[in-house]
């Protein structure tokens, strides 16, 4: 697995440390049951309220990979990966308020079957043989409002959109040796469509690092590039069009890209 990104101020030098692309954040954990991928997209509208939206998201996924580093998940059950999370922040002694989006894929090792959980607009691909095989749902609760987690202050608790982990969409299904599986933030998806994806792992000839990062860069950077473009009808002006808005040209947003290819382990 490797990744890349861009945050949505790229362009004005703003580049957080560690795993964060602007308000997005992930993670890649391994244990000797499951390998454990996740992405998170906070929600930009509580800088409104001064609050860093990076925080909520950043946080979650920390907890997500602790709790694999540690054992404590069922590779079957990564809905149950997103809810301990989300409890141990609702529980956290310092304050933290935020909304997120998330979705975690789990390489089962000994079955060879992927188990996923998405809650919102971020997602995953699974491509075989140049073909996208599966693919995650979007949950929105209205146009450009996705499911998401929160952590509201009291006075705002109710008014504030809050979806249980439980509500998170969740497949499972068998992978194979050479399977790429691309895990994202709707930075990605509100930009690329699919077919541009396809275009781009075409030119990943093989399952070393190197290759796969600079595949990972390549589909971040032509995303990026896209979301300033003006006249370009992007996947998220045609979603706009759909409900009635007149909208063109790319949506800048943070972007963040795992590309993982499943191979034997040594």
């Amino acid at each position: 697995t490797a990744g890349c990104g861009f945050g949505k101020d790229f362009r004005k030098g703003l580049l957080k440390k560690g795993a964060c692309y602007g308000d997005d954040a992930c993670f890649v954990a391994r244990h000797r049951s499951a390998d454990v991928l996740g992405v998170a997209d906070g929600v930009g509208g509580w800088r409104d309220y001064g609050v860093d939206p990076s925080q909520f998201s950043g946080t979650l996924m920390r907890t997500c990979e602790r709790l694999v580093k540690e054992g404590r998940f069922v590779p079957s059950n990564p809905i149950g990966i997103l809810t301990t999370s989300y409890c141990e922040l609702l529980q956290n002694k310092v304050p933290l308020l935020g909304s997120s989006t998330a979705c975690i894929v789990v390489l089962d090792r000994t079955s060879h079957r992927l188990h996923t959980a998405n809650l919102g607009d971020s997602g995953f691909l699974v491509v075989r043989g140049g073909e996208v095989v599966h693919r995650s749902d979007e949950q929105q609760h209205y146009f450009n409002t996705p499911f998401q987690l929160s952590i509201a202050p009291p006075e705002a608790e109710g008014v504030v959109l809050s979806d249980s982990p439980d509500a998170a969409d969740s497949t499972s299904f068998d992978v194979q040796l050479g399977d790429i599986i691309l895990t994202a933030t709707d930075g990605l998806f509100d930009n690329m469509p699919d077919y541009m994806i396809l275009q781009e792992l075409k030119k990943l000839k093989n399952s070393n690092y190197e290759s796969i990062q600079q595949a990972a860069r390549s589909i971040a950077e032509q995303a990026h590039e896209l979301a300033y473009d003006p006249n370009y009808m992007s996947p998220f002006a045609q979603f706009a069009c759909d409900n009635g808005l007149n909208v063109r040209g790319g949506k800048p947003d943070d972007i963040t890209v795992l590309l993982s290819i499943v191979a034997e382990y040594t």
